[in-house]
């Protein structure tokens, strides 16, 4: 399973950083996968407001 970040869907609240710092980091403004293997990235996914982040 692949975790991504649609760069055009992602706002840059930088929520999934805060509740996921292992699993994700801000980059350039936006969103980037760091380890999506965190115990904390489904929580992430679903607190996404903009539902820019997907597991696949």
């Amino acid at each position: 399973m692949a975790v991504k970040v649609d760069q055009e869907k992602c706002i840059g609240c930088g929520m999934c950083e805060n509740l996921c710092p292992e699993g994700f980091e801000m980059k350039e403004g936006t969103a980037q996968v760091k380890n999506e293997t965190a115990d904390c990235v489904e929580e992430a996914i679903s607190s996404c407001p903009a539902g820019a982040i997907t597991k696949e």
